[in-house]
């Protein structure tokens, strides 16, 4: 199994720097990037595959908690924290280990072995076929709330810098996540990027012109990037 493609984050420079000094240490990991926030962090993993994730839970803007629960299904987590009670929580978000500061080298050096032995088996076997049913749903963080969204009430999906603003048959939501993010949470066979700011619901398009798609009752922009695709998964849609 090859190396472990892994970030930091962390708002305390001094932990910054103790983290990145066993992340050298450690043969199995490659190291990515530094983030002192969870903003650049998720931005930084927008645009890189990253396998595992050191997180720290109390930092401003987004914080470790809010960040697990937006990275790729792919990343997992540890989540460093001198707060003993945010232990439980750690682990409801599928966190891989809880390193409670200030920790040495042996108990970071256990928290990477879990995560290698979590890798290895997904590394090595074949791809499973699909048996599962597909989602119906989305869970999104607005307003300080967790929202359900059935999937065939989504228009579109719009990116705003750090938020994503979701159209529904409705209204709208804003929520703090990447369109990366949110292009992993739904079902591919139904929704389709056509801008590097656009994912749209293809049930829900009801015309497509030159550089221009109509969802509902709104026009919406089309990049040549995109078109090709988007005008073969329309072929025998009838739009």
């Amino acid at each position: 199994m090859g190396k472990l493609k892994c970030i930091i984050v962390d708002d305390e420079p001094l932990a910054l720097e103790l983290l990145e000094e066993y992340v050298r240490r450690t043969p199995e990991l490659e190291l990515l990037a530094r983030c002192i926030d969870g903003v650049a962090a998720l931005k930084m993993m927008e645009e890189n595959p990253v396998d595992l994730a050191f997180l720290d839970i109390q930092m401003p803007q987004v914080n470790g908690l809010e960040l697990a629960h937006r990275v790729g299904k792919n990343t997992k987590v540890v989540f460093t924290t001198a707060f003993e009670q945010y232990a439980l929580e750690g682990f409801k978000a599928d966190a891989i280990d809880y390193l409670l500061k200030p920790f040495n080298y042996d108990e970071f050096r256990h928290a990477v072995d879990k995560a290698l032995a979590w890798f290895a088996p997904r590394r090595t076997e074949q791809p499973a076929t699909p048996t599962a049913t597909a989602p119906r749903s989305i869970i999104v963080k607005a307003d300080y709330k967790q929202h359900v969204i059935p999937l065939d009430e989504i228009l579109y999906v719009k990116g705003e810098k750090d938020y994503v603003r979701i159209r529904t048959v409705n209204g709208e939501l804003k929520s703090l996540m990447s369109m990366r993010s949110v292009e992993q949470s739904l079902p591919s066979e139904h929704f389709q990027r056509i801008h590097r700011s656009y994912i749209v619901n293809l049930d829900r398009v009801t015309t497509v012109g030159n550089m221009h798609v109509t969802v509902g009752a709104e026009s919406l922009p089309m990049s040549n990037s995109y078109k090709e695709d988007f005008m073969q998964r329309l072929t025998g849609r009838g739009v």
